[in-house]
């Protein structure tokens, strides 16, 4: 990777022990750690920062801004923590894993920004406590590591690797909202519901005003990842100087089409990427952001950034999370047989089966998959109750069911490789986990955290952000646009709404990955392409950090 931090609870020999000081740009050693930063843009406003004393040492990797717009936020944190503590922590802003060492604290730290978007792996085996950003160099410095197996099945049936797991049983996660010290892991209360009354739109108007101001800082030539959605648009209104925009389409796609419409609108250059095979394309270079605990599939741009011409990329990504209850339970009417969902709260919702529909289970899918390996588990059996798990350790963050099931959704969110891979080759914004807006999100009811709050309050922003609707939501409820979509599905000569991304199983098809990536394990070719895909990528991650480069998966090569 590009960026990576890594480091050790120990001196720089016992760091050495598993990393030289080469592959890194800084090398900091403090009273209790040693890490090492690679990242070409530390020191950039926004971004990645470094302040080391004769005390100690504080490095943040990431995006990440503190208050009164320090221009280094690492020395900021050094200086705040001593008097403030967890106060300083809650101050931090960004996309970021931070870590701290100093004489004048009461003992050296690592923490992720609350929601975890920047992972951080550690493991103890041999030990002695390291941990990093890459999971695969966690995993090159175990002598003898064991598969997980309840890791990767999670990660086969649901395409995310749930709570603290990794593909590996001697590699553990930190929790969202937490920080790794010598001997433990501690729970911090950045995210915590705290549902109260005020005025929803307006305040959220306010915050995604503020965090936009904040994140104009970004330095270079700014690009932006363009859907036709609503998301992304908010922020083309409100950054003035994006030059260009980029959308992975045939040109003549509806989102293509749209995204390009919107483009014109704010006088930015558009640019389509037509699907072909770098879309779906299956080699380190895209799958090392899954970490081995999710699904490349979401780094849809990823064979394209060599044609990016910015310095700093721009994405909507988890706006729907946070700001339109993508993981709330919904009420939902009958139509012709099929459930439509109308924008309502559902009352008394069955959590985990709320999760398989917003993780996308197909249980026909994995039955199928379970036959054609030897993991010997019933998955439906499996995946409720791993589900059930994870909202059980989130009721001391969430009182009430819906807010649980977004607190379940948000710590495993499997997007998440989508920012890792742009932020890895761009300085990229992650404007839905700033700070602010998190607080918002925690605060608002779930009845209220809907797409009609978020478009209320970037009207207020802007009077003409709706002036070109997404091609498949023509109007302002969201019952009226599912009821359209099933009726266009369901009529002959009825064009139905296109899907925003490219069709994976035809790429597959069409580029015979079967017979490229597969050819071994010929008993798995009639599951559907996602679940070859996430094999694929399972495989490629074993293979990419093992010396010898062995891709071998026990309950795969085995089955009958």
């Amino acid at each position: 990777m590009n960026r990576e931090l890594f480091g050790v609870f120990g001196a720089i020999d016992t760091f050495n022990r598993f990393r030289s000081n080469d592959a890194f740009d800084e090398v900091v050693t403090g009273p209790s750690l040693t890490v090492g930063i690679r990242d070409p843009d530390l020191g950039e406003p926004g971004w990645s920062a470094l302040c080391a004393t004769d005390d100690g040492f504080c490095l943040i990797w990431g995006e990440i801004f503190v208050p009164d717009d320090d221009a280094n936020a690492a020395r900021w944190l050094l200086e705040q923590y001593p008097e403030h503590g967890r106060d300083a922590l809650s101050q931090l802003n960004g996309s970021y894993v931070a870590v701290l060492d100093s004489a004048s604290a009461d003992e050296a730290f690592v923490a992720t920004d609350p929601v975890r978007s920047r992972a951080c792996f550690y493991t103890d085996e041999g030990g002695t406590r390291r941990f990093g950003t890459d999971a695969s160099q966690i995993a090159q410095s175990v002598d003898d590591p064991t598969l997980d197996r309840n890791g990767i099945l999670e990660f086969l049936h649901l395409g995310v690797t749930l709570g603290e797991k990794s593909a590996l049983e001697e590699i553990q996660r930190l929790p969202i909202d937490s920080c790794l010290r010598s001997k433990s892991v501690e729970d911090l209360e950045r995210f915590v519901y705290d549902p109260r009354e005020f005025d929803y739109v307006d305040e959220l108007a306010q915050r995604l005003e503020r965090a936009l101001r904040r994140r104009r800082v970004l330095p270079g030539k700014k690009g932006i990842l363009l859907s036709a959605g609503y998301d992304s648009r908010v922020i083309l209104s409100r950054i003035p100087d994006i030059e260009r925009s980029y959308t992975v389409g045939a040109p003549a796609a509806q989102e293509v089409q749209g995204a390009k419409r919107l483009s014109e609108q704010y006088d930015v250059t558009h640019t389509a990427f037509e699907p072909d095979e770098r879309y779906l394309r299956a080699d380190e270079s895209k799958i090392r952001y899954g970490q081995g605990i999710k699904e490349s599939l979401h780094i849809h741009h990823a064979g394209y950034t060599d044609e990016f011409d910015v310095d700093t990329v721009y994405h909507g990504l988890l706006c729907d999370t946070f700001f339109r209850g993508h993981f709330n339970a919904e009420q939902s009417v009958d139509v012709l047989g099929k459930h439509i969902p109308t924008g309502h709260i559902e009352t008394d919702p069955e959590p985990a089966e709320v999760l398989l529909r917003k993780f996308g289970y197909t249980r026909d899918a994995s039955l199928d998959l379970t036959d054609r390996t030897d993991f010997n588990v019933d998955p439906r059996s499996f995946v409720r109750e791993t589900l059930n798990e994870q909202l059980e350790e989130k009721e001391t963050r969430a009182k009430t069911v819906q807010n649980r099931l977004n607190c379940v959704g948000i710590a495993n969110q499997p997007s998440v490789p989508f920012h890792d891979h742009l932020s890895d080759h761009f300085l990229t914004s992650f404007l839905a986990i700033d700070r602010e807006l998190i607080e918002w999100h925690l605060q608002t009811p779930p009845a209220y955290r809907t797409t009609e709050t978020f478009l209320a309050a970037c009207t207020q922003l802007d009077d003409d952000i709706l002036e070109h609707r997404p091609p498949d939501r023509p109007h302002d409820t969201m019952l009226l646009n599912e009821i359209e979509r099933f009726v266009r599905r369901k009529t002959p000569f009825l064009a139905s709404f296109q899907p925003p991304w490219p069709d994976r199983q035809t790429l597959f098809e069409r580029h015979d990955y079967d017979q490229r990536l597969l050819a071994d394990v010929e008993h798995v070719h009639d599951l559907p392409a996602r679940h070859k895909l996430r094999l694929i990528d399972l495989r490629t991650w074993l293979g990419y950090w093992r010396n010898s480069g062995d891709q071998s998966l026990p309950w795969l090569e085995n089955s009958n």
